[in-house]
């Protein structure tokens, strides 16, 4: 593959590049290149952006000719205090992750998956973290909040103040050339970067992928444009704005059909983003099925096409959350199906259901 379609591959993942120059160069000169993503396992209910989407970011990723490492960040998840700060738990929700994405066909040939609880083992480990640590301030550490899905004053306990300064040492000790998260990881991604040179490392390329939007209508204030990413992403802790991957079909158009999807307003619409980063990512095409009273059948093959038609007012909500609650569920039927079959994901699930599960 040329460098240039490797580079569109990797646009079409990453919201935000930083930077496209230093990535074509990468591709020039680096043989093998290394992207890290680290997941934590904070909650005992996958949804769509970390299921379906990821999976979907990480083969672009692939087929541009990346290897994956994914770090499950199971002592990240213990020191931010989830599920009940019980680190076996956690380690089993991290384990659930994994048959998750198999069954959304993650190219897992090409991913190799690393336990935090593992690497912790490693004195070098800790001597990274110890350098990031003794060169950045406690301000700056607390500023990457965000990160944990926390806002910089909920950031109190001390194991909290250390989660920034070990997901920056991720990078490094992992030998990642390109740091492959959402855009609410920038802070500590850029971090990394600033601080990576002055300790005799190199400075990671970062390529943010966009947060998906929960089912909710979008607050009207926040205070500062990082905070508005964490009230608008899915999360689990609203469990009705959230698509799960067990979701049921009937479950599916209920939550769907409840969505904020305000008529001709494309920005902030939670249901042309799903159209947009899912559904458009494994459909050719994108059918709308409407009685001929309301203007028949319509067919989109891009999602400009979609975006063109709802600004005009030439398709409905309705009809565009019929239409999106159908494909989704034909997206996430088949995964339910193999995680039903497996009975190591069934005994996973039925063992994360009992845990107690906190923010």
């Amino acid at each position: 593959m040329e460098i240039q379609q490797k580079l569109n591959l990797i646009k079409q993942v990453g919201e935000e590049i930083v930077t496209e120059s230093e990535l074509e160069e990468l591709f020039k000169t680096k043989k093998q290149v290394i992207a890290y993503d680290g997941f934590e396992p904070s909650g005992t209910d996958i949804h769509i952006a970390q299921g379906l989407l990821r999976a979907i970011n990480i083969n672009k990723m692939i087929k541009a000719g990346v290897k994956f490492k994914m770090l499950v960040a199971d002592w990240h998840a213990w020191a931010n205090n989830k599920i009940g700060g019980n680190l076996e738990h956690i380690q089993k929700v991290g384990q659930y992750l994994v048959e998750v994405w198999k069954a959304c066909d993650m190219d897992l040939e090409h991913v190799k998956f690393v336990n935090a609880s593992d690497i912790v083992k490693d004195d070098n480990y800790w001597k990274i973290v110890m350098q990031i640590a003794r060169n950045s301030t406690v301000k700056r550490i607390q500023r990457c909040g965000q990160i944990m899905g926390r806002k910089e004053s909920e950031v109190q306990q001390a194991s909290q103040i250390l989660y920034p300064c070990m997901q920056a040492a991720d990078i490094f000790y992992l030998k990642a050339n390109i740091c492959q998260l959402g855009m609410d990881q920038r802070k500590v991604n850029m971090l990394a970067r600033e601080i990576g040179p002055k300790l005799g490392f190199w400075k990671p390329i970062v390529v943010s992928h966009h947060m998906l939007m929960g089912l909710q209508k979008p607050p009207e204030k926040t205070a500062n444009a990082e905070e508005k990413v964490m009230e608008l992403k899915m999360s689990k802790s609203k469990p009705d704005s959230a698509i799960f991957m067990d979701d049921g079909e009937e479950n599916i158009k209920n939550k769907i059909q409840k969505a904020y999807c305000p008529e001709k307003i494309i920005e902030e619409n939670p249901i042309l983003e799903y159209c947009k980063y899912i559904i458009f990512k494994k459909f050719d095409k994108f059918i709308v099925k409407r009685p001929e009273k309301w203007g028949g059948n319509l067919e989109l093959c891009n999602y400009k096409e979609l975006e063109w038609v709802f600004a005009k007012g030439d398709l409905h909500p309705l009809d565009l959350k019929r239409a999106t609650a159908e494909y989704l569920n034909k997206l996430i039927e088949p995964v339910r199906k193999k995680l039903e079959k497996s009975r190591t994901a069934q005994k996973l699930r039925e063992e994360i259901k009992s845990f107690k599960v906190t923010r």
